[in-house]
């Protein structure tokens, strides 16, 4: 089976993560898309958020890197996905290899502000939507669908990383 690699971002604050209605597949989902060629995917992890979304991103850690200069080394992603997608107009059935980031603004926003993604459709989810699984409308013209579950699970996963990780950074915080 083709398989192409792939990226996806939940982008979050501590009590909100960012999803976008994809009318082509009639479901919620981060930013996210196709790895391209020579590109690593943390560097598609943001090309992708700022194309989709206008925002720049800080990817999180999910553990710390092992201590030395050289090689190189990239973030590891929160999870890798293997994804079927149904059809496609070119490549027809296909799975996708997703690496999916936990990621945050940069800079960080104020609490009481969330910035504005440069297109339509994308919503700042909360945390307590995410938790009861309640439906989300698109458009205000449409009827409220419900957020894919993996989707559902990791946004509020990502909620409480973002969280964990403000606080991991601030100057009080107790270690």
């Amino acid at each position: 089976m083709l398989r192409h690699p792939t990226v996806s971002a939940f982008v979050s604050t501590p009590t909100h993560t960012l999803l976008h209605f994809h009318a082509k597949n009639q479901m919620w989902l981060p930013p996210g898309g196709h790895i391209e060629p020579n590109e690593d995917p943390t560097q598609a992890v943001h090309r992708e958020v700022l194309e989709e979304t206008g925002l720049q991103i800080t990817i999180l850690p999910t553990t710390a890197p092992f201590p030395y200069d050289e090689p190189s080394q990239l973030p590891p992603p929160v999870t890798i996905m293997i994804e079927d997608i149904a059809q496609h107009p070119v490549d027809g059935p296909h799975q996708h290899i997703d690496h999916i980031y936990f990621t945050q603004i940069d800079p960080v926003p104020s609490p009481e502000s969330q910035p504005t993604p440069t297109e339509t459709g994308w919503h700042w989810v909360d945390a307590d939507t995410l938790r009861r699984n309640t439906p989300i409308s698109p458009r205000p013209d449409a009827p409220p669908l419900l957020i894919p579950e993996d989707v559902r699970v990791l946004g509020l996963a990502a909620i409480q990383r973002t969280s964990e990780y403000r606080s991991e950074k601030r100057p009080d915080a107790q270690r």
